[in-house]
């Protein structure tokens, strides 16, 4: 799927979940945090907080 592909996602992620429908599959991504995205902020915030 193209939008785990964007998001950096290891193969079957969200796609092999049992039961989980296509859309469903589109809303749980939709709603998901980067990872690449998330690990940038946290590594900012820690440069700031260790630099006061």
């Amino acid at each position: 799927m193209f939008v785990k592909w964007m998001m950096g996602l290891a193969p079957g992620w969200v796609t092999a979940v049992p039961g989980l429908s296509r859309a469903a599959q589109l809303k749980a991504l939709g709603n998901g945090v980067v990872p690449q995205q998330a690990a940038g902020a946290v590594r900012l915030l820690l440069e700031r907080a260790h630099r006061t």
